[in-house]
């Protein structure tokens, strides 16, 4: 009999359909099954030893909620037996409805029950627990994760157990994982914790990779990309981390129409084991990565999410940088500027921030200066040196990218159809704040524009690191970053900027709520209580546009 080893995800979910994840035990029909009609199915498909299915929901009414079991092979196995979580629902908006998003970045699986957890309580199992208390309350109607949902360079003590047993760890990569199996164990330890189960199972999310997805500062730069290439272990670490992207987080990014018009995932579910063809297509994706577009669109009625893969389609030429390959970059402009006036509020989903305090900002465009050789070579070697020791690589680090992006933003958010806002959402950094650009008079928007930056959802932060976020806004910090600015010869951005909320440190999560043309922020923090146990509490709320 076929068993539930990992889901149910609801990943996506619109007025009318919506899709389910799984992952079980042996081949097997997937099937859900709505408590007001709703049903879909779906045969697994095999890669690498696991069966996977995705399965298309239909039968749902706009402005409704209903609760669904899934079944394997016709056996019932969700709800499981015992749960202490009620039912797990699909909710489908109805035209017009208030969009809350949650968002947030930078989750280490959270400890098996019983133990301490060594950076406080998970903002997700704390929201989880909120949900579960009162199903009918206030719930987000969307998680949007900006990155490090698994952590492939920073494994636990039981990961680390566990594959101690099944390799020395003393070859590299050591106590890293280093192939899809590997990966496999990261999303068992990270999404069977029994309340991010269930809260993935009752809430639809959006997901995008960062570095640890695959390693920390992943392709900060050519000299970086060598180096690993050079490595005996980077290629199966790369291709399975890919690999196992696609099959856990890729696809349930996509709607169902997305889904029927995409080549490889007809092809992985038309033959009795997927492995080659993924594989084949990671190969393809490592080689030549304009080939594959991570970035997607999403639609919430009238709110537009833009999620955009700052990673995999970096050009890492120094004469040529850029965050975004020429076709990512052209995709995100098409996509911002299709139907204007068709959304009140345009959402650009970053895993790294555009704006930064402004030492930080200063500082990674002088060392890209450093490192494209306007210095000399040994101011180069210095800087890429420092690259890597420093994680220089947000937008700041791209200059033309951080423009280029400016300029959208103004143009998006310009002429009679303009938005109410256009939010920056973006995580990495470890800390959360508001910061809001200003461009020179008669250059800039219509639409109010936000820079939102919100993490990490469980993890830590350095002391040192804390206080340099703090003193890189301040106006003594500013001068500093000026002079670096100088040295590398770097102009001044075309975009001026100010913190208006924050710094704020802890596990976190924002959420932002956009009713009509009105959007509403805050901020909440998962705070230990007296007597066991945790609850998010509410640290700021703004009124970004009334």
């Amino acid at each position: 009999m076929a068993e539930l080893r990992l889901g149910p995800l609801l990943r996506y979910a619109d007025g009318s359909s919506a899709t389910v994840w799984v992952e079980a035990s042996r081949p097997c029909t997937a099937e859900v099954r709505g408590a007001e009609g709703a049903h879909g199915e779906s045969r697994t498909f095999q890669i690498a030893g696991h069966h996977y299915a995705l399965i298309a929901v239909t039968g749902l009414t706009p402005g409704t909620a209903q609760s669904y079991e899934v079944l394997l092979d016709g056996t019932c196995v969700w709800p499981l037996s015992g749960s202490p979580f009620p039912p797990s629902v699909i909710r489908t908006p109805a035209d017009g409805d208030p969009v809350a998003l949650a968002f947030g970045s930078c989750r280490w699986a959270a400890p098996p029950a019983g133990e301490k957890d060594p950076v406080g309580p998970d903002a997700l199992d704390t929201l989880a627990a909120r949900i579960a208390a009162d199903p009918d309350g206030e719930r987000p109607d969307v998680l949007v994760l900006l990155g490090d949902q698994v952590y492939a360079d920073e494994t636990s003590k039981a990961t680390r157990r566990w594959l101690a047993a099944r390799r020395d760890l003393s070859d590299p990569p050591g106590d890293e994982v280093a192939d899809y199996e590997e990966y496999t164990r990261l999303y068992y330890e990270s999404w069977l914790d029994p309340e991010v189960r269930w809260l993935l199972s009752t809430v639809p999310s959006c997901m995008i990779f960062d570095d640890h997805d695959v390693i920390d500062d992943w392709n900060t730069s050519a000299a970086w990309l060598a180096d690993m290439r050079a490595t005996p272990w980077w290629r199966e670490r790369l291709l399975s981390g890919l690999m196992s992207y696609w099959v856990h987080q890729h696809l349930g990014n996509l709607s169902p129409a997305e889904l029927a018009t995409d080549p490889l995932y007809a092809a992985v579910r038309q033959t009795p084991d997927g492995t080659d063809l993924l594989r084949s297509f990671a190969c393809r994706a490592d080689a030549d990565p304009a080939s594959v577009r991570w970035s997607y669109r999403r639609d919430f009625g009238r709110v537009r999410l833009l999620m955009v893969d700052t990673r995999a389609a970096r050009v890492l030429d120094e004469d040529a940088r850029s965050m975004l390959d020429p076709g990512a970059e052209r995709w995100l402009r098409e996509q911002a500027l299709d139907g204007t006036g068709s959304y009140d509020h345009l959402l650009i989903g970053t895993s790294l921030p555009w704006l930064l305090p402004h030492l930080v900002h200063d500082a990674e465009a002088w060392n890209a200066a450093l490192c494209r050789g306007e210095r000399g070579e040994r101011w180069a070697r210095f800087g890429e040196d420092l690259r890597r020791r420093a994680d220089l690589e947000h937008w700041a680090a791209f200059p033309p990218s951080f423009e280029a992006l400016a300029e959208l933003i103004a143009e998006a958010g310009s002429g009679a159809g303009a938005p109410a806002t256009v939010c920056v959402l973006s995580g990495d950094v470890h800390h959360a704040y508001v910061a809001e650009p200003t461009w020179p008079a008669g250059k800039g928007p219509d639409a109010r524009v936000f820079q939102l930056t919100c993490s990490p959802v469980h993890n830590a932060i350095h002391l040192a690191i804390r206080l340099g976020f703090r003193f890189g806004w301040s106006a003594v910090a500013r001068v500093l970053g000026r002079r670096f600015a100088g040295h590398g010869g770097c102009p001044k951005p075309s975009v001026d900027w100010r913190r208006t909320g924050g710094p704020w440190f802890g596990n976190q999560l924002m959420t932002l709520t956009l009713r009509g043309r009105s959007a509403r922020l805050r901020l909440e923090q998962a705070r230990e209580v007296r007597g066991g146990g945790a609850r998010l509490r509410t640290i700021a709320e703004s009124e970004l546009a009334p």
